[in-house]
C-alpha cells in the first residue's frame, strides 16, 4: 500500500512539472519571438525608408498595428484604463509609439540598421538613471560604471560612422534622441502597468501614437500610390510582426518567466540585427562601430548588476529595443 502512495506521489509530481514545464518552454518560444522582430524592425525600417518618408511610415506601421490589437482587445476584452492610468497610456503611447517611432525612421535614413540598433540599446542606461532621479531608485556603483563604459561606447559609434562609411552625426543624436524618448515611455508604462492590463495598455498605447502621427495620413495616401509593392509590405509587417505580436509575445514571456532572464535576451537584438542588416542590405558597421557597440552593450550589462532587492519587473522592459 505504501508503494503504491508513493508511486501516486510521483506520479503526481511528474504531472506538475510537466504543467510547469510547458508554460516555461512557451515562453521562451515567445521570447525568442519577441526578439526576431524587433531585430527585424530596424532592417526593414532601412529597406523601407528609401521609399516612406519618417512620419508616413510612423502613420502607416501604427495603423496597421493598431488594427491588429482592436481585433485581439475584441477577442479578450480586456478592461479599459481610466483615469490617472488612461492619462499614463497616453504619455507613453504618445511618446513611445507615436514620436519614437517617427524619430527612429527619421534616424535610419542616416544609419545604417545596426548601428540604430546599437544606439538604441543606450535607453535601459536612460531609464535607470530616470528611475534614480525621478522614482527614488538611486544611483548605485554599477549603474555609474556601466553608463560611462556604454557613454564611452556610444562616442565610439560616432566616430566610426555608418556601415555605408558616412560619420552622420545627425543620424548619431537621432539615434540616441530615440533613446531617450524608448526611456521615458517605459518609466511611463512602469508605472501605468501597476493597474492598467497590459493588452488593454498597448492596444490604447498604439492607438494614440496612431492618432499622433495622422498629421502625416494624407502624405502616407500620397505615397502608398508611389512605393514598390515590396516596400509598402514591409511597413505593413512592421504594423503586425514588431508592433502589434512582438509587444504581445513580450507580454506573454515577461509574466511567465524570470524578468532579468528576460532581460538578457533582449541584449541579443542588435547582434541579430547587424547579421540581418548585413545579410539582406549588405551593411555593416565600421570597426569603430563594432568596438563601440560592444562597450555600449557592455556597459548596459554592467549597468544592470544591482543590489540583490529585486528589480520592478516594468523596468526591465528597457532591455528591449523596440518597439521598433
Amino acid at each position: 500500500m505504501s508503494q503504491i502512495r508513493l508511486s501516486e506521489t510521483g506520479a503526481y509530481a511528474k504531472t506538475d512539472q510537466v504543467k510547469l514545464a510547458v508554460p516555461n518552454r512557451l515562453a521562451a518560444i515567445a521570447a525568442v519571438v519577441t526578439v526576431l522582430l524587433w531585430a527585424s524592425s530596424f532592417v526593414v525600417i532601412r529597406f523601407s525608408g528609401s521609399e516612406f518618408s519618417p512620419g508616413a511610415m510612423a502613420f502607416i506601421r501604427l495603423s496597421v498595428g493598431t488594427i491588429v490589437l482592436t481585433a485581439v482587445a475584441v477577442i479578450y476584452w480586456p478592461p479599459l484604463p481610466r483615469g490617472r492610468g488612461l492619462a499614463l497610456v497616453i504619455g507613453y503611447g504618445l511618446l513611445w509609439f507615436g514620436v519614437y517611432t517617427v524619430v527612429l525612421n527619421w534616424a535610419e535614413q542616416h544609419l545604417d540598421a545596426g548601428t540604430a540598433a546599437l544606439l538604441v540599446n543606450f535607453a535601459p542606461i536612460l531609464v535607470a538613471v530616470f528611475a534614480g532621479l525621478f522614482l527614488g531608485e538611486g544611483f548605485p556603483r554599477p549603474l555609474v560604471v556601466g553608463m560611462v563604459i556604454a557613454f564611452g561606447g556610444v562616442v565610439l559609434i560616432a566616430l566610426g560612422g555608418s556601415g555605408v562609411g558616412v560619420n552622420d552625426r545627425l543620424g548619431v543624436m537621432l539615434g540616441l534622441l530615440a533613446a531617450a524618448l524608448y526611456a521615458a515611455g517605459v518609466l511611463l508604462q512602469k508605472v501605468a502597468l501597476r493597474t492598467v492590463n497590459a493588452i488593454a495598455a498597448t492596444w490604447v498605447g498604439c492607438a494614440v501614437g496612431m492618432v499622433a502621427t495622422a498629421p502625416f495620413a494624407l502624405r502616407a495616401v500620397d505615397e502608398i500610390g508611389t512605393a514598390p509593392p515590396t516596400a509598402l509590405a514591409g511597413v505593413v509587417f512592421l504594423g503586425v510582426g514588431p508592433t502589434a505580436i512582438a509587444f504581445l509575445t513580450w507580454a506573454y514571456a515577461l509574466n511567465r518567466t524570470d524578468a532579468g532572464t528576460m532581460a538578457a535576451t533582449t541584449l541579443a537584438v542588435p547582434a541579430i540585427a547587424i547579421l540581418m542588416s548585413w545579410t539582406f542590405l549588405g551593411e555593416v558597421p565600421t570597426v569603430l562601430g563594432f568596438v563601440g557597440g560592444a562597450l555600449a552593450l557592455g556597459g548596459v550589462v554592467i549597468s544592470r548588476r544591482r543590489s540583490s532587492r529585486p528589480e520592478p519587473r516594468p523596468t526591465e522592459l528597457a532591455s528591449a529595443p523596440r518597439a521598433s
